[in-house]
């Protein structure tokens, strides 16, 4: 049974405003903002200018605890158990600058712009390092952004439009 991460992006997003830390959130949550067909994800995956100006008591006072580091990322565990990566990878740093507020309980969420996240999801989605499965998914995503909002087919590069044609019909 899908449990609400609301209250775990409230706090991250009250945390991360105080702190002054450019951010957006991406990857399923941001879906859930964008398209007309929201599908549900169980993590919460950000993206931050720079992991080591993380305010990392902050997080920890009220209930997230890193569990992993890797190069360009850092997981941690929410209160209530949600899985939270964040990353600090160089691809999405201008995406950070651009993202788009929505209001959230009185909280303005930072989130990727609709282009953004394409760009974002046909990245991952042609990334060999990622497991298959994932890798049709952030396609998928990729696609259901397009059905939702047409007028994004003029933001994709041909490379990135080569990829979404190569879809099965």
């Amino acid at each position: 049974m899908e449990r609400s991460k609301k209250p775990e992006l409230l706090h991250l997003a009250r945390i991360l405003s105080d702190a002054a830390l450019p951010y957006a959130v991406i990857g399923g949550v941001t879906l859930q903002v964008h398209p007309a067909e929201p599908r549900t994800t169980l993590d919460i995956d950000v993206a931050v200018s720079d992991l080591s100006a993380l305010p990392r008591s902050r997080l920890e006072a009220v209930g997230f605890r890193a569990v992993g580091r890797f190069p360009h990322s850092e997981n941690w565990m929410g209160p209530d158990a949600t899985p939270l990566q964040f990353t600090d990878d160089p691809a999405l740093a201008d995406a950070i600058a651009r993202a788009e507020e929505v209001p959230l309980e009185g909280v303005r969420l930072r989130v990727l712009r609709r282009a953004d996240l394409l760009h974002q999801k046909l990245r991952a989605g042609s990334n060999p390092a990622l497991r298959r499965s994932r890798r049709l998914q952030d396609l998928a995503d990729a696609q259901a952004l397009m059905e939702s909002d047409p007028a994004l087919a003029s933001e994709l590069s041909a490379e990135e439009r080569a990829l979404l044609d190569r879809l099965p019909q």
